[in-house]
Formats: structure tokens, sequence, C-alpha cells
């Protein structure tokens, strides 16, 4: 598969991410208010709306892209010896520009609800440390949660793509890992582990909130790497798959 036609995956599958679990974070999760959220998702639909994402992309795009949708797993899967270093430049500007696509059609929606405006804490489904942390959590507690919660998706990620694996059950796993570090770390930062998914809200919710996204990038990206070194130096065969022997599908999903 041509590299175009790959990240070209990508970008349609993190432009999916971000719209199915940011959105259902904005439109979907207190609906119709806050005080009267009688029909709302809330937390636990979003989170499960983040997993669904993933593992429906998984499905749909993991023969052609390996579904990455994420810089840190890109990353991560470098790191691992899964993914070919040459390829980390385009895979993660095609994962922003989905993202950023994502976000500005999240935006246009909601612009069109009457008496729109970006208040709170994280308008557009943001992710912040302080005052922008959901819980108030300070940027030593967000920055720790952010590298843990990364390192253990990798962990899967890896475990349930390697060969050994059972098949075909990888998304399942990594959709449902995604749901359940959403229930653990949406109070804490909103949950990003994912340096695009950040991006893309961020760039339309404002300068203040845009100026926290650098906790976002490096977090999830340390967090993805040392998985990366760990897993290969702990669990992988001695016959471990390289860049070179990969096939793109094999990836990731």
């Amino acid at each position: 598969m041509s590299l175009l036609k790959r990240c070209s995956a990508e970008l349609m599958g993190t432009f999916w991410l971000v719209l199915g679990g940011c959105g259902s974070a904005v439109l979907a999760a207190n609906f119709p208010n806050a005080e009267a959220n009688t029909l709302g998702i809330g937390l636990l639909g979003v989170s499960l709306a983040f997993g669904l994402t993933v593992m429906t992309m998984a499905y749909g795009i993991g023969h052609i892209s390996g579904c990455h949708l994420n810089p840190a797993v890109s990353f991560g899967l470098w790191a691992g010896k899964r993914f070919p270093g040459s390829d980390l430049l385009p895979y993660i500007a095609s994962q922003v520009a989905g993202a950023i696509l994502g976000g500005g059609v999240v935006f246009l929606i909601a612009s069109g609800a009457p008496g729109f405006e970006l208040a709170g804490s994280n308008p557009l489904a943001t992710n912040g440390f302080g005052a922008h942390s959901p819980g108030g959590y300070s940027l030593m507690a967000c920055l720790i949660t952010e590298v843990v919660m990364t390192f253990i998706f990798l962990m899967v990620i890896l475990g349930s793509t390697d060969r050994r694996a059972p098949a075909g059950m990888a998304p399942v796993a990594i959709g449902m890992c995604l749901t359940l570090i959403h229930l653990i770390s949406i109070p804490v930062t909103n949950t990003s582990v994912n340096p695009a998914r950040s991006t893309g809200v961020a760039l339309f919710a404002g300068a203040e909130l845009f100026s926290q996204v650098w906790l976002f990038w490096l977090a999830p990206i340390v967090g993805a790497v040392i998985a990366g070194f760990f897993y290969y130096a702990m669990f992988e065969e001695s016959a471990e798959r390289t860049p070179t022997t990969a096939t793109p599908g094999e990836l990731s999903v």
C-alpha cells in the first residue's frame, strides 16, 4: 500500500476519532443541559464513544494503515520496532490534519445551538491541567496520568497485535482499553493519550487552552516510547518483527 493511501486512511480515521469521541462529549454528554441531564450519555457514554471510534476504525482501516490515529501510537510502534521511522512525520502530519478537521466539524455543529459559547474549563472537550483539569488536578498529577495511561495503552496495542495473540481480537482489546483509560482519567485531564486529539480541538478553543497542549504531546509520547522499548526488550520473540518486514496492516491492529 502506498504511503499516500496509508496517510489518507490515518487522516480519515483520526477525523472519526475526534468527531466521535469529542463530539459525543460536547454534544451528548450533558444533553439537554448539565442541570437536567435526562438524556445525556455522561462519562461512561463518552468513554465508550472513544473506544468505539478506535475499534470501528481498526476494523475499517487497520489493514490499510495500521490504524494508529495517534502520534503517540506511531512513536510507540517505532520504539517497539513495528514501524519505520521514515514514516513517522507523514503519519503524524496526517493524524494532526484529521484531528483538526474533526475538531472543526465539532465546533461548527456545536456553534449551531442557541446560546453557544466557549465556556467552562474544557470547552470542545479540550484537555488541560490546573484550572483546566476537570477535577482541578495539578500539572504533575496530569503528567503522571498521561504517561502511565499511554504506557498501558501501548502495551495493550503491542500485545494484542503480537503474532502470538488471538487473531482478529486486537480491535476489541484496544477499543476497550481506551474506554477504560477514559473512565479512569477523564476527571484528571479529560483524557488525551493522543497529541493529535488534543491539538485538534484546542485549536478552536482559544489561546489559553492551546497553551497547555504541550503537555499532551510530551506525556503521551514519553509513555508510548517507554512502552515500545519495554515490550521489545521483555516480550518480543527472538525472531522479532522489524520495520522492513512488517506489512502496513500489521503495524498496529
